[in-house]
């Protein structure tokens, strides 16, 4: 199933620079504080008025997702989600899902039209990239309908082997921009 009302691109680069987009998702900490892999890169990019923004919001759950300004980045806001640990956060699947449907749901509520995910839970979080494709794959087919104000989801991945995981898994049921 497809919804032409919103493009999906799959691309290898850095989400700190994707300055053609309303917000970036933040693979985030309970804590919403800087770390390793994509939150340290995000909160490098956007200087310590994210981590401050973020704190009065802390702790928050696997799944949850919460909204800060972009700071120092070229986006207007940042998107955090707490995504599962594998193996510790159960049901995975069902939490790596609930990040998706959060960060959507959170993005078309305040009417974010493009924004960019990194691939959730699959860096230091162990979550296997196969079957992480599976979840946004099946999780994006579900929401894609009911969304009002997004046009654009980019997901920026590490390699182009996990480029090409996720791009697999998502054509299987949704149509990809060519552009990603």
């Amino acid at each position: 199933m497809s919804d032409n009302r919103i493009s999906v691109q799959c691309v290898v680069g850095d989400i700190a620079q994707q300055p053609d987009v309303d917000a970036v998702v933040n693979a985030a900490n309970a804590q919403l504080r800087t770390g390793g892999g994509v939150a340290g890169a995000l909160h490098r990019a956007a200087g310590p008025g994210l981590a401050e923004e973020g704190r009065p919001m802390a702790p928050i759950s696997p799944g949850q997702a919460v909204l800060t300004g972009g700071h120092d980045l070229p986006n207007r806001w940042v998107i955090h989600c707490l995504g599962p640990v594998y193996g510790v956060d159960k049901p995975e699947d069902q939490l790596l899902a609930d990040c998706y449907r959060n960060v959507l749901t959170l993005a078309d509520e305040h009417g974010i039209e493009r924004l960019a995910f990194p691939a959730l839970s699959t860096g230091a979080f162990g979550y296997p990239v196969e079957q992480a494709a599976q979840v946004c794959a099946t999780t994006l087919e579900a929401i894609l309908p009911t969304l009002h104000k997004v046009r654009l989801i980019r997901v920026v991945l590490f390699d182009e082997a996990a480029r090409q995981t996720l791009h697999e898994a998502l054509s299987q049921r949704l149509t990809i921009d060519p552009a990603g």
